[in-house]
This record gives C-alpha cells, structure tokens and sequence, in this order.
C-alpha cells in the first residue's frame, strides 16, 4: 500500500544535518510516510546515516551526479510512492507534530500545494537565532516568509515545501537547479491555477548558515536568484523585493552626507538608528535573548546589503545577455 506522503530530501556533503532530520522524523507522531534521500554527486557519502536509519523509517536512498538541488528533487519525486511529496532542506528539524498538523489541515480544505514558516529551535545558537529572526521578521522581510498574515498568493518555498502528486505529474518538477529554482517552481504551481496555501502551524526549523560569511553569501544568492526567475515569469519584481538596495543606498547616501558635516545625512543616520533599534528590540522580545537581540541589527545590515548586491549583480549580467541557466529543461 502506498504511504500518504513522501518526504524528499536533497543532500550535498552534509550527512551530519541529515542525521539531525531523520532523527526528527522518527519521532512523528503521524506515521504514514517514506522517505526518500537522494545524494546528489556528494564527495562526503550520507550512506552510513542512512543505514542508521533503516530500521525507523521506510526509507529510500538514491545517488546522482551532482545537478543542484532542483534536479535532485525531481529525481525523488520520480521515484515517490505518496499522494503528496514534501520537500525539506537538509538542515531543517521537523517537529513532531509536523505531517499530523498537515494531514489534519488537508482532511478539511483542498490543497494541491502548501509550506509553512521556519522557526529557530530551541539548542540555535545567539547567531542562528538572530539571523532567524531577521529573516522572518516585519520590519526586515514584510513577514512575508512564513507569517499568518501573508500578502496575496503563498508561494512556498524548498525548505518545507508540499505538492500533490497531480502538481508533480503536470509541471514535471523543477526546470532549472538553482538561484531560485523554488520560486520559479512556485510561480509556475500557482500559474498552473493550483491552489497554494501557507499552513501556520506546520513550522520547521530551519538553520540557515552558521557563520556571518555564509549568511551574507546566502543573501547575495538571494538576490541573485530573485532577478533569475524575472527571466522565466514577468512581475517577479515587486517594491518589497527592492526595499534592500533602497535600504543600502540610504545608508550608504547617510553616510557620505554625514562625513560632509550635513544635517540630512546625520538625521538620516538617526533614522536608520532608530530602525535598528526596533530589530534590537523585537528580536529580544521574540527569544529573550540579549545576545541574539545585540548581533540582530549587525546581521540586519549583511542582509540588505548582501541581497541588494545580489539583486545588481545579476541585474547588470542579464543587461548583458549573461544566463546563468545552463542547464534548464525545457517542458513547454
């Protein structure tokens, strides 16, 4: 008998996350499921996690040569049994209540694609946790990332991401592996006129990257990946994605004004002031954390900066004809 849902999983040369997800998973309270591991061209094999897990979970393991993420899922999903497959990122813990919250909430409204938010555990250190909460947060994102108050339609992303196995059969997946591969896949769901719908309580946590390096390469992704799917789908590009060069200029505009002794730029920069202080304080509110709360607004400002590069970079590459997109399946 198939299971109800397939759970698919990318992996690239980090077996100890894997370990961390599956370990989560065995203790879903909601049983009705397989998992599928696929390890995509890893140099560091996840083989041994995986037997470590074979006798807990139904579970599937599957090696490729290395396509980026996107392609990685579409060869899960090829080989999934369930009625809906759900994707996670490697470095996601599932709490227990996760699949019994989202069977729950598709007994009693139709849905043929769904997410929901990602939260900071518990063990996160200071730095995971602020960089959660800025990722997340109102007055950095919108809340637009997960939050119940979601502006128009939900577009879910990778990191705790569902389809119906009909979405899967008529978009036939991701067509590109990276730099918004998700998105582009969310856009073309809801354009299909699939119904898309942010389930609050079927929250995930995600650990993000781990350094402030890593984070800030991550935003210039982000960015760059936000004008890569503009290549595939017209109105990608909305005011709330420019808030971050907007954000940068200012501060940037702040700055030199200040360093000529000028007034605007010295109110410019009590503005921006007072700006951080609302992340400080949010932050500390969320997690009463002092030490989350004190990096928040620091990890604020890699974060308009890293995504406001990115958006530029890429911009000014697709201005020159330059496509990132090497490998891209053409299902049109």
């Amino acid at each position: 008998m198939s299971p109800k849902y397939s759970i698919v999983i990318p992996v690239y040369n980090r077996p100890d996350e894997l370990d961390e997800l599956l370990s989560s998973l065995t203790f879903q309270t909601f049983q009705d499921f397989e998992v599928i591991v696929v390890e995509d061209g890893s140099s560091i094999s996840s083989e041994h996690i995986i037997e470590k897990y074979a006798a807990e979970l139904t579970i599937y393991y599957y090696k490729k040569e290395n396509g980026g993420q996107g392609f990685a899922r579409n060869h899960g999903y090829e080989r999934a049994n369930g009625e809906y497959f759900i994707v996670f990122d490697s470095d996601c813990i599932i709490p227990t209540h996760y699949l019994e919250v989202v069977n729950n909430y598709l007994l009693e409204n139709r849905a043929d694609a769904f997410g929901g938010p990602d939260a900071a555990h518990p063990s996160f250190s200071l730095l995971q946790k602020a960089i959660s909460y800025t990722m997340t947060s109102v007055f950095t994102t919108g809340g637009i990332r997960g939050r119940k108050q979601h502006i128009g339609t939900f577009h879910p992303r990778s990191f705790n991401m569902g389809i119906s196995r009909e979405v899967y059969d008529k978009t036939k997946g991701y067509i590109i592996p990276f730099m918004g591969e998700d998105m582009e896949f969310s856009t073309r769901i809801v354009r299909s006129g699939f119904r898309s719908v942010l389930i609050p309580s079927a929250f995930v946590y995600h650990k993000r990257r781990t350094s402030i390096m890593q984070f800030y390469k991550q935003l210039k992704y982000f960015g760059r990946a936000r004008i890569n799917i503009s290549r595939f789908h017209s109105n990608q590009i909305r005011v709330i994605h420019l808030f971050p060069l907007f954000f940068t200029l200012g501060w940037i505009v702040s700055i030199c004004l200040s360093l000529l002794d000028l007034s605007l730029g010295y109110f410019g920069l009590a503005c921006y002031a007072v700006y951080l202080l609302f992340i400080f304080f949010g932050c500390l509110f969320t997690y009463s954390a002092l030490g989350a709360a004190i990096l928040a607004p620091f990890i604020t400002l890699i974060q308009m900066l890293g995504y406001a590069y990115g958006l530029v970079y890429e911009w000014f590459r697709k201005l020159r004809g330059i496509n990132p997109n090497t490998k891209y399946i053409d299902i049109y």
